[in-house]
């Protein structure tokens, strides 16, 4: 059985489709995606004693807060450590691993609900559950990109737009599931769980069987690399080792330039629904369906965006975002001032679609930078600055509103120094993004890359 999760076994034969392997990459991202859809399970998990309300000994929502915080700090851990393991052993086995994480994360924390710990859930859906999110977010991006070297951004911007779609597919599922095993005694949680856990494992493992990697010196018919290089100096016709990167000023500009962009929308994110009722005063209804709309465009963005860059290439991209982002970040307090709803909403739109599409370019940007042999583990160590963004974006926008409401300016307009503050921030990635240049020559790998995994 080992053998057939060995990286050798995957190798396509002559006459593949490559088209094939988008799925594989969203069988994954689809189920992993359901961690944006974790706030379902709140309410019901402060009502497990209780069950029709929460009781003395049901837990409060700052202490279910930490399970999904734990996910996404996990996520991050383990794509940085996972990746250069991943280019070892191939996707096959990395998908498997993350299947059974993932799936193997919502059984363990169902016995966490039954028998009413909390630790076996930040452990199951925090600690195991987050190593299958990072190991699972990473799997198909090197392999995509090796199977599109002609284009890389749409490879990516098809799986990534996956894990921004996975709420859309569980959240509706969650719902179904609890409503379908609660009773007089139990909120359906612990049941849920097991169900989503076992759907969750299969449906990635469906994407972990079908996946292959391109035969060693395969490129498309009609394509050249090196004609893709003289067209812009941007995309290296060399490799770097995952090590040697580290070592490289690229690698911690484009580190800031994810960190700095997704510090901005995910603060917007965070914080929907409230700023929307407070800043141009509709109704709570209203606001749980402008949070709706959100991710329908986070989920476009990063097939649109990262399509995109194929064409106008990865760093003009970036460029897009920053000074899009900086002038609708600076726009939002006037139109909001003025009362137009709609204008508002398509700023908010625009700025989450290209907090998406950020997530969907950067793979193809650091394949530009530094070649396909570690790709995969580079993208891994970067994705830690999705994890200190999602700390800081949030923070940095809830503490500067409660400074101004303490000093007593009015919550609609409490915003406003937020808001210029994230279009500084944004003017600092753009020059972040300025100043990226093509990889020196002395980091270059000299050897045969797939000698290097």
């Amino acid at each position: 059985m080992a053998g057939f999760f060995d990286k050798s076994s995957i190798v396509a034969k002559p006459g593949f489709n490559r088209w094939m392997v988008p799925p594989a990459a969203l069988c994954i991202h689809l189920c992993i995606g359901q961690v944006y859809a974790f706030s379902v399970f709140k309410l019901p998990l402060t009502r497990v004693v209780g069950v029709s309300e929460s009781a003395a000994a049901d837990w409060s929502q700052p202490t279910l807060a930490w399970i999904f915080s734990l996910a996404i700090a996990v996520l991050g851990l383990a794509a940085a450590f996972g990746g250069q393991w991943l280019e070892r052993v191939g996707p096959r086995k990395a998908m498997a691993l993350a299947a059974s994480c993932f799936g193997g994360g919502f059984i363990i924390s169902a016995f966490g609900v039954w028998t009413h710990q909390i630790w076996l859930i930040y452990l199951g859906y925090g600690v195991l559950g987050g190593i299958g999110l990072g190991i699972g977010y990473i799997s198909p991006v090197s392999t995509l990109i090796k199977w599109f070297p002609d284009r890389p951004g749409l490879a990516t911007g098809m799986a990534i737009m996956g894990f921004g779609g996975g709420a859309m597919i569980g959240s509706p599922l969650a719902t179904s599931l609890m409503a379908f095993f609660d009773g007089p005694d139990s909120v359906g949680v612990g049941s849920t769980f097991v169900a989503m856990g076992v759907i969750y494992f299969l449906f990635m493992m469906i994407g972990a069987l079908i996946v292959r990697i391109p035969a060693e010196g395969w490129k498309p018919a009609g394509f050249d690399p090196e004609a893709q290089g003289q067209q812009s100096r941007m995309i290296t016709r060399h490799h770097v080792h995952v090590s040697q990167s580290m070592r490289t000023p690229q690698f911690y500009l484009i580190w800031l330039v994810l960190f700095l962009n997704v510090t901005a929308g995910i603060a917007l994110l965070e914080q929907a629904s409230p700023m929307a009722q407070e800043m141009v005063g509709v109704s709570a209804a209203a606001a749980a369906g402008f949070v709706g709309v959100l991710s329908i465009f986070n989920m476009a963005g990063r097939f649109f965006w990262a399509s995109l860059s194929d064409y106008i290439g990865r760093k003009m991209t970036y460029v897009c975002f920053f000074v899009i982002g900086m002038a609708l970040y600076a726009l939002v307090p006037n139109v909001a001032a003025a009362g137009n709803i709609v204008l508002f909403v398509l700023a908010a739109c625009i700025i989450v679609s290209m907090y998406g599409g950020g997530f969907a370019t950067v793979p193809a940007y650091l394949r530009d930078i530094f070649g396909t042999m570690h790709v995969g583990a580079i993208h891994g160590r970067l994705l830690t600055a999705w994890s200190a963004a999602g700390v800081v974006g949030p923070v940095l926008l809830n503490q500067l509103r409660e400074g101004r409401i303490e000093a007593g300016v009015a919550p609609a307009d409490a915003y406003t120094t937020t808001l210029y503050v994230m279009v500084a921030l944004l003017a600092a990635g753009l020059v972040c993004n300025l100043l990226v240049r093509p990889v020196a020559e002395k980091h270059h790998y000299q050897g045969d890359p797939d000698d290097a995994a």
